[in-house]
């Protein structure tokens, strides 16, 4: 603790003697200012939503009869094909061994211009509609709460009958970064329709002579 020195006068003719005396600190202002700091930063903390991933997966029939599997019309099937090193390879269709010639597999990549354009160019009537809805919205020609446009959207992609209908397939060589990445990929295109299912032992045949 620091000391204060205050000098004492003696007595008449005597000699002056310092004496010794201990500081006192008054810690009333650090505590103003403690309340300051703190409803400084409550008031300019962001506070975040937090953000969930929504994953379609498809419905397991109880009865295990294939011919109540779903049907899913080929035209509209994109079916993506995950595997080791991020290697992105897409095909349009059903791949079925019993019917020759199988479906041509294409190499693509996360970029812009490799799964993303697939996606948005196959998906461009829905995309479209739901960026101009946006749009008037950030324009102030459309003036509704977040909830309410989040539900015009839903019912937008509800609705749609022409756009894809993507399957996801990951080997047991694709890292999870790769699935995180391709459903991120199905929010920035507005994809409707999407799954994550295993991949057939044909598609497995197919990733052996695919182009390196």
């Amino acid at each position: 603790m620091a000391e204060l020195i205050v000098e004492e006068k003696g007595k008449k003719g005597g000699k002056r003697r310092a004496k010794k005396q201990s500081t006192r600190i008054d810690m009333t202002p650090m505590v103003d200012l403690m309340c300051l700091l703190i409803t400084f930063f409550m008031l300019t903390t962001a506070f975040s939503k937090p953000k969930v991933m929504v994953i379609t997966m498809p419905e397991k029939d109880k009865s295990e009869d294939p011919k109540n599997a779903p049907k899913i019309s080929a035209e509209r099937t994109l079916n993506i094909l995950l595997t080791e090193k991020n290697e992105v390879f897409y095909y349009q269709g059903m791949a079925d061994a019993k019917k020759l010639p199988l479906p041509q597999l294409i190499k693509t990549n996360f970029s812009k211009d490799g799964i993303r354009k697939v996606l948005l160019i196959r998906n461009r009537d829905l995309f479209t509609k739901i960026a101009e809805y946006r749009e008037k919205r950030l324009k102030g020609l459309i003036v509704v709460a977040d909830t309410t446009a989040d539900n015009e959207i839903k019912k937008m992609k509800k609705e749609d009958k022409h756009g894809p209908i993507v399957l996801i397939k990951a080997d047991n060589k694709a890292k999870y970064k790769d699935i995180v990445n391709i459903i991120d990929e199905m929010a920035i295109c507005n994809v409707a329709s999407y799954a994550i299912v295993d991949m057939s032992p044909v598609e497995l045949d197919m990733l052996k002579t695919a182009p390196k």
